[in-house]
């Protein structure tokens, strides 16, 4: 790395150059995150995975820097233009919008009024009269300047073609807009209006047809969805600063103070350069840093939340029976076993009479015996609370009733993935299998969706497509290892998200196993092709192999600490078995003696945890939630009622909640607690149980305001 970019990148985030170089000797030689946040501890100085995600990143933004001011430099020494102290100013640019404004007088565009003007000949008499000598008279020289042949017919005309020279200037000056560019985000105010004729058409964006808000403090969410009513063609949005703030700003820095009629010209420059071609310029890059910013704060918001929803707390291997609940069509009915494995599905139909209906109960209470089911999973769609108070009423013992979540099962259900696991089944029969896997493990579903689908964003297809899906891959992946996969069971899907693995050493990975059945030990893992030394390394402390040769490799100890473990068992006379599952052999254990060039304490406490409770699933032990009874629909519901509920998406203004009417609940940020909420991840996460009270109900809008408030 650049020792440049090591020593800004160590101030900025309060590291150490060693720290910072490590890193990215370590990220250069193609190691990952979770390897290098829990396997390189000693060389990183015990960097989690949010800081070297933070190194790898602001790394990846000066690479980006210098090679625009590269390409800067190279084109304006082309053009005979980059003067020593032009190349110092652009060298020491910290910041794009720096560069670009450096470079905005010798960047090549279209044809302008200044350009006529001078291809007209006016630009020596534009250079004396921005002089603004008193003793200089603009309109006496300007009249040496008149041609008909050029379209300068009068003085006046000469005098305008010399103010759109100036005014270009006045535009190009990167100090003048650096200022002006501040003034718009520190005073600047965001006004969005309803476009006439469509007020009912755009009804849903109805807090924005007369929205004003500052730029320095207007929210992200608010930000995109004035964004997203400009787009959708309903609202107007401008971005507006006080005019004479600006022209007070400009003027002194362009307009000698001495009242020549030179100066009056270049005043009259200066006014229309800020008002034809700077105020819109900056607006538009204004746009785009608030843009950035608020994509940058939903991104950020979605990944909490994804994190939360895919380290959500498993069912575990468990019989279940998982619904897909329809009226028309039927609920159908499938049974998995403890891995997921679909045995059998059934199609039942509610309210369509009594005889029906005691068919169904007597298909469900058939399956129920047949295949020993412990908990059945519910979606929670359309007819979700009639099918859970059906399946309720049949009185079937000690058995467990969810309701699951089912954003993005029909996006899984019609994917590329659920049509080669089950080409011959319906896409409901589908989505009812991936209801229920997703209760028995939420993570080894769910990575099977595009993050996008699952429910959980803030405007998430709004924002930077290519940033987003970074930033919920690196969350993916983060989530994945911290949970470890077992490498004879896991879906091509989990296996890919594997450090060092990728797409398609999974797919050779679950090919081996097919034809070569499960794997025995870690090592076996060197045996499928394209598995390399460096794979293996990246890999191995985050695949396990359950019940296999040697009991470390169910574990998070690496490979490469085998040899560490083997001679603590030999020290204290016992084996790696009776290390594990003996506490006070372990208490016996001095990790001084231990420490290596290359082990150190902190690699030496991971295996000691790890030995102590070998695999263990970092993710909170499963709760079972029950909505209130009778309250089915968005019409049973009252102002002031209590009722329980569960947090389904987490958003920079509030919350939402299911309360199993089909349609989730927006606690706003000022509901959440009776004291300030700076932000609502404070006070909720997903999947949370909360008591709620109902403030107010839109049904024209299918709107549920609610309430956490104990006062």
């Amino acid at each position: 790395m650049n020792p440049f970019h090591v020593r800004k990148i160590a101030q900025e985030l309060g590291l150490t150059l060693s720290q910072v170089e490590a890193v990215a000797g370590l990220l250069k030689d193609g190691s990952t995150i979770p390897f290098i946040a829990r396997y390189r501890k000693e060389a990183t100085g015990m960097l989690d995975e949010v800081v070297v995600t933070s190194i790898r990143d602001r790394a990846k933004q000066l690479d980006e820097l210098d090679k625009r001011r590269a390409v800067v430099l190279e084109s304006i020494e082309k053009q005979g233009k980059l003067t020593p102290e032009l190349k110092e100013r652009i060298e020491k640019a910290v910041a794009i919008t720096e560069i670009e404004d450096l470079y905005l007088p010798y960047k090549p565009k279209r044809r302008t009024r200044g350009m006529i003007a001078k291809e007209k000949g006016l630009e020596p008499l534009a250079v004396e009269i921005f002089k603004q000598d008193l003793a200089f008279d603009p309109f006496k020289e300007a009249v040496k300047y008149i041609d008909l042949e050029k379209e300068l017919g009068t003085a006046e005309l000469v005098l305008a073609g010399c103010r759109d020279i100036i005014a270009e200037g006045v535009n190009e000056s990167a100090d003048a807009r650096a200022e002006v560019r501040d003034l718009f985000l520190k005073k600047g105010v965001f006004q969005s209006k309803v476009i006439k004729g469509k007020e009912a058409e755009g009804e849903k964006f109805k807090d924005y047809f007369a929205w004003e808000e500052p730029v320095a403090a207007a929210p992200s969410h608010r930000v995109l969805a004035a964004r997203r009513g400009e787009k959708e063609t309903f609202l107007l949005l401008r971005i507006c600063v006080s005019e004479i703030e600006a022209l007070k700003l400009l003027r002194p820095r362009f307009v000698k103070a001495n009242h020549s009629p030179s100066a009056v010209q270049v005043e009259l420059a200066v006014d229309d350069g800020y008002k034809r071609l700077m105020a819109p310029s900056i607006e538009n890059e204004v746009r785009l840093i608030t843009k950035e910013k608020a994509d940058e704060e939903a991104i950020k918001t979605f990944a909490n939340n994804l994190k939360q929803l895919l380290m959500a707390p498993p069912l575990g291997p468990r019989m279940v029976m998982a619904v897909d609940p329809g009226i028309r069509t039927g609920c159908k009915v499938t049974c998995l076993d403890p891995q997921g494995k679909l045995l059998e599905y059934q199609t039942i139909y509610l309210q369509q009479g009594e005889a029906r209906e005691r068919e169904a109960a007597e298909t469900v209470k058939f399956l129920f015996k047949k295949h020993n089911i412990e908990v059945v999973a519910i979606g929670n769609g359309t007819a979700s609370r009639e099918t859970e108070a059906f399946v309720r009423k049949l009185g079937l013992k000690d058995v467990k009733v969810m309701m699951v979540n089912e954003s993005g099962a029909s996006y899984y259900s019609a994917s590329e993935v659920a049509r080669k696991e089950f080409p011959d089944l319906d896409v409901s029969v589908r989505g009812a299998v991936s209801i229920g896997r997703r209760l028995q493990d939420p993570l080894a579903e769910l990575v099977k969706l595009d993050p996008k689908n699952i429910g959980v964003g803030q405007y998430q297809h709004d924002v930077d497509q290519t940033r987003l899906k970074d930033s919920l891959d690196d969350v993916t992946i983060s989530c994945v290892n911290q949970v470890g996969v077992d490498i004879n069971t896991a879906s091509r899907e989990l296996l890919m998200y594997v450090s060092g693995v990728g797409p398609g050493l999974a797919l050779a990975i679950v090919e081996y196993r097919n034809q070569k059945g499960p794997f025995k030990t870690r090592h076996d893992m060197g045996n499928v092709p394209r598995f390399s030394v460096k794979t293996f390394e990246q890999a191995a402390g985050f695949l396990r192999v359950i019940g296999g040769e040697n009991v470390l490799d169910a574990s998070a100890v690496h490979p490469e600490s085998y040899g560490v473990v083997e001679k603590m068992a030999g020290d204290l006379g016992c084996n790696i078995r009776e290390l594990m599952t003996n506490e006070k052999l372990r208490q016996h254990i001095d990790l001084k003696k231990y420490v290596t060039e290359t082990v150190g304490m902190p690699t030496l406490r991971d295996i000691i945890n790890e030995l102590a409770r070998p695999g263990r699933d970092p993710r909170a032990k499963f709760e079972f939630v029950q909505f209130k009874d009778g309250i089915n629909t968005i019409d049973d519901l009252q102002i002031d009622m209590i009722l329980p509920g569960v947090v389904t998406n987490i958003i920079d203004f509030g919350c939402f909640v299911d309360l199993g009417v089909h349609q989730d609940g927006l606690v706003h940020i000022s509901e959440m607690s009776d004291r300030f909420v700076k932000h609502p991840s404070d006070v909720v996460k997903l999947h949370q149980k909360v008591t709620v009270r109902v403030k107010d109900i839109d049904l024209k809008r299918k709107r549920i305001a609610l309430s956490m408030k104990t006062k």
